[in-house]
C-alpha cells in the first residue's frame, strides 16, 4: 500500500516516530528503535551527547544520520530564547540540518506547553529558515496559527508527557484535523498498543512516543507491539470502520433459506 507519511516534501514509510531518551544504554536504544521501524528520532539536545561532548559516547554512532531522520528537539526548554538558541546549536552540530521539534513547557510538574512562547519561538525559527514540527496543546485556534506560522506539522498532545494515560480529548483532535491541512503528529501521553491505534484510527498522521516505550518492562517488545499498532491503526482508519448501532436487525450471517426459519 503506497500510504506514505510526507512531511516537508519528504515521504516516510513509518508513522510511528520515537524519542530515544530514559533507555538504561545505548545498545536498548538501538534495539528498540528497530524493532519500531520508526525512520524518525528525536534527540533531546540538551540531554542528549550528539557531539557537543567530544569525550563521551555519541548518540550517532548508534543512529547515524545516514540510516535515520534525526528530530533534534527542546526538551527542558521553558522560554521561547532557550528554545531558538537550543535548536541553532543543534543545526550547527548536525551540518545544517533544518528539521527540528519545538516544544516550549510551561512548568516542571506538569509539563503542560506554554503556547505563548511557543508561538514566539515558531516565529523565530520559521523565519531562520527551520523547518518546525510543533509540540502543543490541543488547542485548535493555536493548532492553525502555528500552521499559519509555517510549521510543517502540528503535534498535540494526547495527554500529559510521560502520563500514558492516553487520548483524552479525541473530539478536539479531530477538531485540528479539520482546521490544518499539514500532519497532525500526536505526542505526548500515549501508554500502551491500543492508544496508538485509538490516535491512528482518529485519522492522525503519525503518532510520537518515547516513554511508553522506553519504561515498559520489555521496552524492545513494546515497541514492536507500537509499530503494529501504528499501522492497524492506519489500516482501520482508511478502510472506514462500521456504523455503530445500538443494535443491528441484520445479522452477519444471512438466515433466508434455512430449513426451519420460515413461517407458514
Amino acid at each position: 500500500m503506497n500510504d506514505k507519511l510526507i512531511i516537508a516534501g519528504k515521504s516516510y514509510s513509518s508513522r510511528l516516530l520515537v524519542g530515544t531518551g530514559k533507555y538504561k544504554d545505548f545498545a536498548e536504544t538501538k534495539a528498540a528503535v528497530d524493532a519500531s521501524g520508526a525512520e524518525i528520532v528525536t534527540i533531546a539536545i540538551r540531554r542528549s551527547n550528539i557531539g557537543q561532548n567530544p569525550n563521551e559516547p555519541s548518540l550517532l554512532e548508534i543512529l547515524p544520520p545516514s540510516q535515520y531522520t534525526l528530530l533534534p528537539n527542546t526538551a527542558g526548554c521553558y522560554s521561547a530564547e532557550d528554545a531558538v538558541r537550543t535548536l541553532r546549536l543543534a543545526r550547527e552540530l548536525l551540518d545544517g540540518h533544518t528539521l527540528v521539534k519545538l516544544e516550549v513547557l510551561g512548568d516542571p510538574q506538569s509539563l503542560y506547553p506554554n503556547v505563548i512562547e511557543t508561538v514566539a519561538a515558531a516565529k523565530t525559527l520559521v523565519a531562520e529558515g527551520f523547518q518546525v514540527m510543533v509540540y502543543t496543546s490541543d488547542d485548535p485556534i493555536i493548532a492553525k496559527q502555528l500552521e499559519d506560522i509555517g510549521c510543517v506539522a502540528i503535534m498535540p498532545l494526547a495527554s500529559l508527557i510521560g502520563s500514558g494515560m492516553g487520548i483524552l480529548n479525541p473530539w478536539n483532535l479531530q477538531l485540528i484535523m479539520e482546521r490544518v491541512q499539514v500532519p497532525v503528529i500526536v505526542d505526548a501521553g500515549v501508554g500502551t498498543a491500543s492508544d496508538a491505534a485509538i490516535a491512528m484510527e482518529l485519522g492522525c498522521d503519525g503518532v510520537l512516543m518515547n516513554t511508553a516505550i522506553a519504561a515498559a518492562q520489555q521496552p524492545v517488545l513494546m515497541a514492536g507491539a507500537m509499530r503494529k499498532a501504528v499501522e492497524a491503526g492506519r489500516e482501520a482508519y482508511l478502510a472506514g470502520r462500521m456504523p455503530k448501532k445500538l443494535y443491528s436487525a441484520s445479522p452477519s450471517s444471512p438466515t433466508a433459506g434455512i430449513i426451519g426459519s420460515t413461517r407458514s
